[in-house]
């Protein structure tokens, strides 16, 4: 059916825990509620009961879930640490009527590890004050000052908000009316911290619709401090976590202890409801690795596929030392048949072409231009785009290091590629529709670049043990 944002994700008891914004009556948006899929290992999913319902104060929005280990809330029973959902109620009504309070703030609890939910008999715990975009609360637990915070997306800028308990909160500061992209309204914010060579530093994770880079919905990021009231950034330079067209509404997960790991939902509102699928719109990105990485003076975020799912490869060729002026990879046995992970070593850089193809002669095309010092994806020719005029164009991304060395890690699915470029200082996400499947896998350069190393890798379905045996059956 119809799902985007990722909500609530949070690791507990050996489990990670993917809720996200569903609706179960159509594949186009409708009434909201939170989907949810858990799984062990980040890669393999189990779809579970849908966890928050629509009810008398609206549809279910985005929010994140927390584990109360000291009970603030009181829900805590027979010594059972309770599991909280901070998430936003949107009023359809009141939305259409016009008002500016049709979102306000509600928490939930869950008892048997996120299986069953209680919403709390008091909601809304967090009213609007009057600001007609007022959503998608990202709690943490905040040791130093021994409070939870609320990052809360507020119009275009973001407003924090502490509290003792879950249910009662207190404005603390706003960020964000002068600095970063602007093209739309703010959404889906996190804030988390990062060690960095014996520092903490902050990061700041702020959705903008529309105003991407390349167009339509994107995730932009700051890094700076946080003091428990205020989050003030390094520099007022506006950095992208992903800057290819389909990556949106990512946020992290909780509970990970230093590990943060992000997700992302992989399409974007400018055609979302529109994809040219018929069951299903819409999924999730890999699950990405973040650390913190200093370029030139400045901190930049570094996202990475998640190490989990190097475990799930097989049937791996390798290779050392190719000139790749006209390297057809097919003629090596590496046809593209389901989910797979081709990793480029350079060592030195040049203009470069890696191309998915059909035998209907429908490609993507992925490269690296050395005057713009850029990375690009190609859809024009990748196959269904009438459903939408600006999909079939090319996407660029700027590269942030001077080297002569590179690395390109690509996750290639039948309808999706997720690009990392320099140990993932540069990431690009893009899906296609073409009308078969790409089948063969081809590098080109005008300057016969080395390839050190490449290796292509088969993955194994992401579908859980349960699904493949639904599937067969």
């Amino acid at each position: 059916h119809w799902m985007n944002d990722p909500n609530g994700m949070v690791y507990y008891k050996g489990s990670y825990h993917l809720f996200y914004q569903y609706y179960p009556g159509s594949t186009v948006w409708g009434p909201m509620h939170w989907g949810h899929a858990t799984s062990k290992d980040l890669i393999h999913w189990d779809h579970q009961p849908i966890a928050l319902y629509p009810d008398s104060l609206g549809y279910i929005f985005s929010g994140s879930v927390v584990v109360d280990y000291n009970n603030t809330s009181g829900f805590a029973k027979n010594g059972i640490v309770p599991l909280v959902a901070i998430f936003t109620h949107h009023d359809p009504v009141a939305d259409k009527e016009g008002k500016n309070t049709y979102q306000n703030q509600s928490i939930a609890y869950s008892l048997d590890e996120g299986q069953t939910w209680t919403k709390y008999a008091m909601n809304p715990v967090l009213h609007n004050p009057g600001v007609r975009d007022f959503r998608d609360p990202k709690v943490s637990w905040h040791a130093a000052t021994k409070r939870w915070i609320m990052t809360l997306a507020t119009s275009d800028c973001i407003t924090f908000y502490s509290s003792p308990d879950l249910k009662n909160w207190t404005k603390e500061s706003e960020f964000g009316k002068e600095i970063g992209a602007h093209g739309g309204v703010w959404e889906c914010p996190d804030l988390f911290s990062i060690d960095y060579q014996g520092k903490k530093l902050w990061v700041l994770i702020v959705n903008l619709n529309p105003g991407g880079p390349n167009g339509g919905s994107a995730t932009q990021y700051f890094i700076g401090n946080f003091n428990g009231r205020r989050f003030s950034a390094f520099d007022s330079e506006t950095r992208w976590v992903d800057y290819g067209p389909d990556e949106y509404a990512g946020v992290t997960y909780t509970n990970t202890d230093k590990r943060r790991i992000f997700q992302g939902w992989m399409s974007n509102w400018q055609y979302a409801t529109r994809v040219p699928t018929e069951n299903w719109r819409s999924a999730a990105t890999i699950p990405r690795e973040l650390s913190i990485r200093r370029i030139a003076g400045k901190y930049f975020l570094s996202s990475k596929p998640v190490k989990e799912l190097n475990r799930f490869t097989y049937a791996d060729m390798k290779m050392k030392g190719v000139i790749a002026s006209n390297l057809d990879l097919g003629t090596k046995s590496a046809k593209l048949r389901g989910p797979v992970k081709l990793k480029l070593n350079f060592e030195k850089v040049s203009d470069f072409t890696i191309t998915l193809s059909n035998t209907i002669n429908q490609k993507l095309v992925i490269g690296f231009s050395q005057s713009k010092n850029g990375f690009f994806i190609d859809r024009t020719q990748s196959g269904k785009s009438d459903f939408e005029q600006g999909f079939a164009r090319t996407h660029n991304a700027p590269r942030f290091v001077r080297s002569d060395n590179m690395d390109i890690t690509l996750i290639i699915d039948d309808a999706s590629v997720e690009l990392f470029a320099d140990n993932g200082l540069t990431v690009m996400t893009s899906i296609f529709f073409p009308h078969e499947n790409y089948s063969s896998v081809r590098i080109d350069s005008p300057d016969s670049i080395m390839i050190d190393e490449l290796t292509f890798s088969k993955l194994r379905s992401i579908l859980s043990e349960n699904e493949m045996k639904l599937s067969k059956n």
